[in-house]
């Protein structure tokens, strides 16, 4: 099982992985953060990323914050990274 730390931005005007930021991979949601609503976006848009069924992604830390930890079922961490990468997801730039 991987584990995946997201940072994440509620009531965005579209859900999007805005990429790397140090060991935080940002997302946006559209999602407001109310009654669960923003992380089953942000599970749902993970496990779309990954082509993995959106049951295969949950939230194991953070659920009313911001910083989030993901467990992924099925994948390793080299392949959390690798699928990633693949859809055009890189390293951020330190601002």
């Amino acid at each position: 099982m991987a584990r995946l730390s997201v940072k994440v931005a509620p009531k965005a005007s579209r859900s999007a992985i805005l990429g790397w930021a140090g060991e935080f991979l940002r997302v946006a949601v559209a999602a407001a953060p109310e009654r669960g609503k923003a992380n089953a976006a942000v599970e749902e848009l993970i496990a779309e990323a990954l082509d993995i069924p959106h049951g295969r992604v949950r939230v194991i830390v953070g659920p009313s914050g911001r910083r989030k930890t993901l467990a992924i079922d099925g994948l390793s961490d080299a392949e959390v990274s690798r699928r990633l990468a693949s859809r055009g997801v890189q390293e951020m730039a330190p601002k």
